[in-house]
């Protein structure tokens, strides 16, 4: 995905105002919110990622089916990671990207991801971002930078070696990830995207995405 950063720059397109409340809910998994948010696709990705939306007893959901593919959703939100750190995602992988070296440039896709991104200079080009992966192949606990851009750190939070088309539910404390990982010093998050991708493996990827918000712990 050489053009991840211009990616991140356009993916944006609702522009929310600072909630601080004990949790930060950030996507509704909602029609009208998939109608406003728009699907951009990555520069050079045969296909775009297919998003629809579904519910469970636990609510609804996001489901993402990716053929070849590469796209995004994403929301410009600001985040106080002084009051809300944590990062937490519910998600599944129903078919995964077995047998793919995601660290290289070949293999840099993952069947599901969600990205923290903060904003750090005056062009988009310069932002910085947490990449939280549901690997197919490592273990959790495991990172790497990207291999397209330094700015963005992969962050291996679930696996399927573990957790096959299963539920998964994961936190993370995205303030200290900035500081472990970009040695940066982060009190208010910029934007949160998801991105299902197979556009370099080539491969077919079905997940799921439920429940992000941010919480104090």
């Amino acid at each position: 995905m050489k053009n991840f950063f211009l990616f991140i720059a356009i993916i944006f397109f609702i522009n929310i105002k600072p909630s601080y409340s004990e949790n930060v809910k950030v996507f509704e998994f909602t029609h009208n919110e998939l109608k406003s948010l728009k699907i951009r696709k990555v520069r050079g990705a045969k296909n775009k990622t297919i998003y629809t939306l579904g519910s469970n007893e636990k609510g609804n959901y996001l489901k993402a089916m990716a053929n070849n593919a590469a796209s995004g959703l994403g929301k410009e939100i600001k985040i106080d990671l002084n009051k809300t750190p944590f990062i937490n995602i519910t998600w599944k992988i129903e078919k995964d990207l077995s047998g793919i070296k995601e660290n290289s440039k070949k293999g840099h896709d993952y069947a599901a991801r969600v990205f923290a991104v903060k904003k750090t200079g005056a062009t988009p080009l310069s932002n910085r971002a947490i990449n939280y992966v549901f690997s197919s192949n490592n273990e959790i606990g495991l990172n790497w930078p990207s291999p397209y851009t330094k700015k963005s750190v992969d962050n291996v939070l679930s696996t399927t070696k573990e957790n096959l088309n299963e539920w998964v539910t994961v936190k993370s404390n995205v303030k200290e990830d900035f500081k472990k990982y970009h040695d940066l010093e982060v009190n208010e998050l910029d934007g949160l995207a998801i991105m299902s991708d197979t556009d370099n493996s080539k491969m077919e990827a079905v997940a799921y995405y439920q429940n992000i918000y941010f919480s104090a712990d």
